[in-house]
């Protein structure tokens, strides 16, 4: 052996350096990140939405964290003699009291509470928008079935994590909502009775409903939407990131900045603007004030009670919903509750198996990478437009009473409007958003064909007047042509080579109608040909 390599050998590495390879030998990290810390990410604004919804969880959690030490779950009533003036003396639970304290006791307890608060709605409005997004551009195609899912889950999960959070402060408003929830449940036949005392612990409200919405608050439904977070990233990192269509971009590579160390700092900087926004929002705007609220009692309801956003669909279904019952073996079903509850439990089932839907009607098995632009999928993109009108329809029916209030308007005026309109909007919606997106589909052929209007006028020899058109660059060309155009299923002949009828499945025929519904004669525009744009740019066309 060589004398330098004695004295190579005989150096000991820096500390650091030893800690990482013993770490690495044992957990093979540095070869997961190796092959990780690189992976390419495409870079456009609407990929944004996601991001947001990820950080403000993670703002949820470390706010939550903090607030766990100084709530008390407990239905136990005391007698307040706490440093809120107004409420002293007042009889209430540990649980509402707690909450005051760390509103007026706690250093920063009340920022906190309305950072997580304000986080929570921001999520959900995030994850929203989020699913919308990947709706509109088909980004819910295979291999992300499952990954739509995931998503779907953390949406719903967060609803009933949001409800929870909510109801802890036993105030008067959360209270009155979760008692508006006991009515839903219990006009759930043969089994509503039951769940409402396994949920209240008996009559409501109970002794055990602080204590073990909390267990569900803090423990069970974030321990589950941790998990799906985790798993919604790492199929993200499987399968890699959608992207728009564009010059370079195919099915099989992905065209954008490395992870490491581009996207990391555009994210980690992007995590503390979505920290400072929420903080602000919620220093500058109070939400929840419970002790303008006054503790919970079941003889009497606060003005105004509505619920937070999210679940405003479920509550204006219930408002608007004819208070309907009938009595059948004995029993009475309340079916102006129960028939919201089947509609809404029926939308959301809808939206959860939609990709495997629309991979059905249209019998595309294959892998998509590369994102739809709306106006090229008009049905889906109108089917959406119909979903979410459909939505903010029932948001108003949800707060009939304060549009009503604040308008000066019949609250069953109201009423009857959303009840009208929650039939007829949709169906609305979802015609003139298809013209629509027809619309921008010629135009984008006119475009491709003609150029783009330069307002320039011009006189040609014969007297005519025409408007001078700029050819496009060969970038947007492709962009506006590049989408796929499909050809509607065919059921093929009624009758075989032999003569004898075929024997169509109803299922069969009804995959054929919705098919055309999908790609059928109306819903899609021709893409320009190579013929037709050389016949034009060699002068035959018309300017």
């Amino acid at each position: 052996m060589s004398t330098t390599a004695t004295e190579a050998k005989s150096r000991k590495a820096p500390a650091g350096e030893r800690v990482a390879d013993w770490a690495d030998g044992r957990l093979g990290i540095y070869s997961l990140a190796k092959a990780n810390m690189r992976k390419i990410f495409p870079d456009h604004w609407s990929f944004m939405l996601g991001e947001v919804a990820l950080y403000s969880f993670i703002i949820i959690i470390l706010t939550g964290v903090y607030l766990t030490l100084f709530f008390h779950p407990s239905m136990n009533e005391i007698e307040y003699h706490g440093s809120y003036v107004p409420m002293q003396g007042i009889r209430m639970t540990e649980a509402y009291a707690s909450t005051l304290d760390i509103s007026f006791d706690v250093r920063g307890g009340l920022l906190i509470r309305q950072i997580h608060h304000w986080a929570a709605l921001i999520f959900l409005a995030a994850m929203f928008v989020h699913m919308m997004r990947v709706f509109f551009t088909g980004a819910f195609r295979k291999p992300r079935e499952l990954n739509w899912l995931f998503g779907f889950l953390l949406f719903v999960l967060g609803m009933f994590t949001g409800f929870t959070g909510y109801s802890l402060p036993d105030d008067l408003l959360s209270g009155t909502g979760v008692r508006f929830t006991q009515g839903a449940i219990l006009a759930t036949p043969i089994v509503g009775t039951y769940i409402s005392m396994f949920l209240f612990g008996g009559e409501f409200p109970g002794h055990d409903m602080v204590a073990r919405f909390y267990s569900i608050h803090i423990l069970l439904l974030p321990g589950i939407m941790l998990g799906l977070v985790v798993a919604h990233l790492i199929l993200v990192f499987y399968h890699k990131h959608t992207q728009f269509g564009g010059p370079g971009k195919t099915e099989k590579n992905v065209v954008g900045m490395p992870l490491l160390p581009v996207y990391m700092a555009k994210a980690g900087g992007f995590f503390f603007l979505v920290f400072g926004v929420i903080a602000m929002i919620a220093a500058m705007f109070t939400i929840n004030p419970v002790w303008a609220l006054g503790p919970y009692r079941p003889d009497q309801v606060s003005t105004g009670a509505q619920p937070d956003w999210y679940m405003g669909f479920a509550e204006g279904l219930i408002r608007v919903m004819p208070g309907w019952e009938i009595n059948f073996a004995g029993h009475t079903l309340v079916l102006g509750v129960f028939i919201p509850l089947v509609i809404f439990g029926v939308m959301l089932g809808a939206i959860a198996v939609y990709p495997f839907i629309e991979s059905w009607i249209t019998g595309d098995k294959r892998e998509h990478h590369i994102l739809d632009r709306p106006r090229n999928a008009p049905t889906r993109t109108a089917l959406g437009v119909a979903w979410v009108t459909a939505y903010v329809l029932m948001l108003v029916g949800g707060g009939n009473d304060i549009f009503a209030t604040h308008f000066h308007l019949s609250i069953n005026a109201i009423t009857w409007f959303v009840r009208i309109a929650y039939f007829v909007g949709p169906v609305l919606a979802f015609v003139i958003t298809r013209r629509i997106c027809l619309g921008l589909q010629r135009r984008d052929k006119e475009k491709v064909l003609h150029g783009r209007e330069s307002g320039i006028i011009k006189r040609l020899p014969h007297g005519e007047f025409v408007e001078i058109h700029e050819p496009l660059d060969a970038e947007t060309r492709y962009k506006l042509v590049s989408h796929e155009q499909y050809e509607p299923a065919e059921l093929g002949p009624e009758v075989d080579e032999n003569g004898v009828k075929r024997k169509i499945k109803r299922s069969e025929k009804l995959r054929a109608k919705l098919n055309k519904g999908y790609y059928g004669e109306g819903n899609q525009i021709p893409k320009p040909t190579a013929e037709e744009y050389r016949e034009i740019t060699s002068g035959h066309g018309h300017h």
